[in-house]
């Protein structure tokens, strides 16, 4: 009879019943060191990304569309505008997506998606594409090509 105890060092060792040897495999799962050290640079990345220049608050985005940050909270809800969850609450808000281009794309992509998750339209909109030729679908949707985005983001199933 064969039973499997996992390590720290992420590595599966089979034993069998009938002597002391073990069979070293790796682990399908990361040790707590390596989540550790992902989740860390995952936090430094969000934070410098809420802290980037194109950044807006709830409050700027509601004066910059002549709104108020209760129907910004909404569009957030529905998938209408890409709001960032902060650490301590609230959102920030990416301030190209209220160019008329992308303003017109973000529904339809939270649709394809099928999420209103900020940081995923985000990640999806900011992430080069090789279906696009490389370029991010922000930059595909800049030069006219909406449709295509909308077909990858379908595509991707996330």
């Amino acid at each position: 009879m064969k039973t499997a105890s996992t390590t720290s060092t992420s590595t599966t060792r089979l034993r069998t019943n009938n002597g002391p040897s073990a069979v070293e495999h790796p682990s399908l799962y990361a040790s707590a060191a390596q989540t550790k050290a992902f989740l860390a640079g995952s936090l430094a990345a969000r934070t410098a990304r809420l802290e980037a220049n194109d950044m807006l608050s709830t409050d700027m985005a509601a004066d910059l569309v002549g709104t108020t940050p209760v129907t910004i909270n909404a569009w957030i809800a529905k998938g209408r505008a890409i709001g960032l969850t902060q650490p301590r609450g609230g959102f920030k808000l990416p301030s190209w997506q209220f160019e008329s281009a992308l303003w017109d794309a973000v529904p339809k992509l939270s649709k394809a998606l099928r999420t209103t998750e900020g940081w995923a339209l985000l990640a999806f909109l900011e992430t080069p594409s090789g279906a696009l030729g490389g370029r991010t679908p922000r930059q595909a949707i800049e030069q006219g090509h909406l449709a295509r985005v909308i077909e990858v983001a379908g595509a991707e199933g996330y």
